[in-house]
């Protein structure tokens, strides 16, 4: 009986393990990708204009909105790391309001493609 345990213990280990790594992987993935597109937008959504942030702003919202519209992997975090990375600007901007700049790039950083696919399918619904 101690063997059985054992084994039921190596197998439950197993199958833990191989579910807790997919989303380790897609996370990592999705960190490096939006790291990257940081680093390739920062300089330039810095230099924004408010009205180019504000088109960009609601551009995204436009197509987040529209059912008919899925947006690539790609094409999301860019909004999304364009979006955060004008908080930098925010801060230097304003420095009192450098808080909630720091606040919003978090929030902007942290955004899923997957959680976006599931809001995406409850709009066909």
């Amino acid at each position: 009986m101690k063997n059985f345990d054992y084994y039921i213990f190596i197998v439950l280990f197993f199958i833990s393990f191989t579910a807790l790594a997919q989303p380790a992987l897609i996370f990592n993935e999705d960190k490096q990708l939006k790291d990257s597109l940081y680093n390739v937008n920062r300089r330039v959504v810095v230099n924004y204009t408010m009205k180019e942030f504000d088109t960009l702003f609601f551009e995204f919202f436009e197509k987040k909105a529209n059912p008919a519209i899925v947006l690539s992997k790609i094409e999301f975090y860019s909004y999304t790391i364009k979006i955060a990375a004008f908080s930098d600007r925010l801060a230097r901007l304003y420095p009192a309001q450098k808080e909630t700049a720091v606040e919003s790039k978090k929030k902007w950083m942290s955004e899923s493609y997957q959680d976006y696919l599931l809001y995406k399918a409850s709009q066909k619904k």
